[in-house]
Formats: structure tokens, C-alpha cells, sequence
């Protein structure tokens, strides 16, 4: 298993965020456990394009990066057919060799998601 080591959150380049990502975890709270994040199995960014897979559909929309302006805290926003919510980024690590990465998402809703790449 590689070394992992945490991202400056405050510095994070976008393609950091960009390929698939495999969710391996999730707690819902308020969430809607019938939204497409909920369900979600894989996150797929790629430029601006957003995919999300859950067991069986796909869903496209578009993505990016908001930074609040006091703390620099970095946001990303999800737009859907059917929902746009914005997530902020409490984790990122990446491996020191670079293949592999894991990100921690909050959602406004109380739903935290962490997601592996590859």
C-alpha cells in the first residue's frame, strides 16, 4: 500500500479532482436517500462534465471549484438535472506516486461522502 500524504485544501489544483471516482463510503443524514449523490456508486470529472453512476443510470451535469472568500475554503459544486449542491472538500490525499488519491466531501445536506481513485 502506498504513502499517502494530506493536499493543501487551500491550494488544490483542479485536475487534483478530475478522473473517476470509486464512493466506498457514505453517510446520509438529511440527505434524500432516493438523490442520484446518495446512490451513487462513481463520480466521473472530467473538464467541467460530471457523470454520476448508480446501480444502473447515469446521470450528466457539470462541476466545479468555489472558494469561499475569508478562508479560501474550497467548495465543489454539483449541478444535476434534478439537483445542484455544493460539497465542501474536507480531505484530500494522494499517494506519493501519484496513481491513487482519496477525497472526503460534506454536503450542505449532512451527507459525507468519500470517494477512491482508481
Amino acid at each position: 500500500m502506498p504513502d499517502f500524504f494530506d493536499v493543501n485544501l487551500q491550494q488544490i489544483p483542479d485536475h487534483y479532482l478530475t478522473g473517476n471516482w470509486r464512493v466506498t463510503d457514505r453517510v446520509l443524514n438529511r440527505t434524500d436517500p432516493n438523490s442520484p449523490l446518495a446512490q451513487a456508486t462513481t463520480l466521473r470529472l472530467s473538464d467541467v462534465a460530471l457523470e454520476v453512476e448508480t446501480t444502473g443510470e447515469v446521470e450528466q451535469g457539470r462541476w466545479q471549484i468555489q472558494r469561499d472568500e475569508l478562508l479560501r475554503r474550497p467548495y465543489l459544486e454539483l449541478q444535476l438535472a434534478q439537483e445542484t449542491t455544493r460539497a465542501l472538500i474536507t480531505r484530500l490525499r494522494r499517494s506519493t506516486d501519484g496513481l491513487r488519491s482519496q477525497l472526503t466531501l460534506y454536503f450542505m445536506s449532512g451527507m459525507e461522502l468519500l470517494l477512491l481513485q482508481p
